[in-house]
């Protein structure tokens, strides 16, 4: 039976209540977890408010070589860590060591910060006086993770509030807790100080209730539903909040483009991870003059696709993450043919031993359908053909998300049409939706969240403040905007 770690120490839920967690390749139980409950959040809470000011008072390098051990013991364990990832959330094991590899990335990204955090010095309207910015921490932050990325999306927040000197209470998915409490193990053994880091598994009605309210909370990171993150916003209060609420990202394809490279692109960005991304393609956006073969080139590949356990040799796609998911899914194909778009194949479930659903294409769709405009995560595919670049970037821009885009194309113009015009975080050319890298900004517009971008040199800006600082030596009283002749 797994614990909750509490200032230091792996401990029982006080609730005296347990939830197992599931392979959902095999449904089979892989360890019984806490249930977490109020009383445990505000211990949590404490520990890390507790903390966090002798964390924030080390050095900015000296947290720096904590996270460089935490990117070590990564690598060194990234085999065994990649395959846990595949046997709770299901991806296929090439994706489960990827998800540990970008958490190797960020950690040795964020800890390269602990020597820069920058402010600026900037000069005063004023003589003898010097004017500066310098970044502070902003104390206790509640970080709650999805399912889909259950090592990487962690460690994108978590690195960057470490290397500014908060402390964490953090609450992953109750679908994939064994992740989290490896990965805290791993945070443990590297060195971090009791207290610094916390971990809470449980419901969220409980825990992350108490993780959103309570006063000594400074900042909250989620990253899941829309619904939860408006629901977040409206119990947080004066709080720092940090939201990426998803996608319904599209792929335009225009009739000059490359379509082996497009097929490619689709079927990875529509299909790995079995659609379950924030970032995956859910809707091509095709010219109506190659929209037809585009069609029998993607039937053919998707033909080809063998779903699977993801540890298993030769699978290209894995399950969904639990029966709501599936039943999710079921759900869309219900609308789109009712919509009347024709499904060209897929829409079903796949083997009974597992959680999979194969992989699905409608063509004929509309911009306005909800398979077209609602965010299912799921391997389901919708293409819609357009008549022009204009009608392309107005299909696209159709929905409330606004987090990743693609355009395949060999026209410069359309490019840049694409880069300006998309409302989106992300906007990929010849390539696909997915595949953010650690060391550029992350997140979205719209729906999508509320401005804050994770990774890259912006990540700290979500986890510190800024406080600017006056040195006035000129030994007199000096006021700004009034004695400046």
């Amino acid at each position: 039976m797994h614990k909750i770690y509490i200032d230091g120490s792996w401990v029982n839920s006080s609730s005296g209540k347990t939830f197992e967690s599931f392979n959902p390749a095999t449904k089979k139980s892989i360890g019984t977890f806490q249930q977490g409950n109020a009383a445990d959040a505000r211990h949590a809470i404490d520990a890390a408010y507790d903390a966090q000011k002798k964390w924030a008072g080390m050095p900015a390098p000296s947290r720096a070589r904590i996270l460089f051990n935490i990117r070590d013991l990564l690598t060194k364990d990234k085999e065994r860590l990649g395959r846990l990832v595949t046997t709770e959330m299901g991806k296929i094991l090439p994706e489960g060591l990827g998800d540990v590899q970008e958490a190797i990335d960020i950690f040795e990204y964020m800890a390269g910060e602990g020597r820069r955090l920058f402010g600026h010095t900037v000069p005063s309207e004023l003589p003898d006086k010097f004017a500066m910015t310098t970044r502070l921490p902003i104390g206790v932050v509640s970080v709650i993770t999805p399912w889909n990325f259950p090592i990487a999306v962690p460690a994108w927040k978590m690195a960057a509030a470490l290397i500014c000197g908060n402390g964490i209470v953090w609450k992953p998915s109750s679908d994939t807790p064994l992740c989290a409490v490896e990965l805290v193990k791993i945070f443990e053994k590297a060195g971090m100080p009791k207290g610094v880091v916390n971990l809470l598994t449980g419901p969220g009605s409980s825990v992350g209730d108490e993780l959103v309210r309570n006063r000594a909370v400074s900042g909250i990171s989620f990253t899941g539903h829309r619904d939860t993150g408006e629901d977040i916003l409206r119990k947080a209060g004066v709080k720092r909040v940090g939201l990426e609420l998803g996608g319904k990202n599209g792929i335009i394809v225009m009739d000059d483009a490359d379509l082996g490279l497009v097929v490619d692109g689709i079927i990875w960005g529509a299909y790995g991870t079995s659609g379950q991304r924030c970032t995956a393609a859910s809707r091509v956006i095709a010219h109506e003059k190659i929209a037809g073969k585009l069609e029998k080139l993607l039937l053919a590949r998707i033909a080809k696709i063998k779903i699977g356990d993801g540890l298993q040799k030769g699978t290209d796609m894995g399950p969904l993450i639990n029966e709501g998911a599936v039943r999710k899914c079921e759900k869309y194909i219900d609308i789109g043919k009712k919509e009347g778009a024709k499904l060209v194949c897929g829409g079903k479930k796949g083997s009974a031993s597992g959680h999979f659903f194969l992989p699905t294409l409608f063509t004929g769709a509309a911009p306005d359908m909800r398979i077209a405009q609602e965010e299912i995560f799921g391997p389901v595919l919708s293409m819609i053909a357009v008549k022009n670049m204009d009608k392309a970037i107005e299909a696209i821009n159709s929905v409330d998300y606004g987090l990743s885009s693609s355009i395949y194309t060999k026209d410069m113009k359309n490019a840049f049409r694409a880069i300006c015009e998309i409302e989106a975080g992300l906007t990929y050319v010849n390539s696909s939706t997915i595949g953010s890298e650690a060391h550029l900004p992350f997140g979205g517009v719209k729906g999508t969240g509320n401005g804050v971008r994770e990774a890259g040199i912006t990540g700290i800006e979500e986890f510190s403040s800024i406080k600017t600082v006056y040195f006035d030596y000129s030994g007199r009283l000096q006021r700004a905007q009034i004695d400046t002749d």
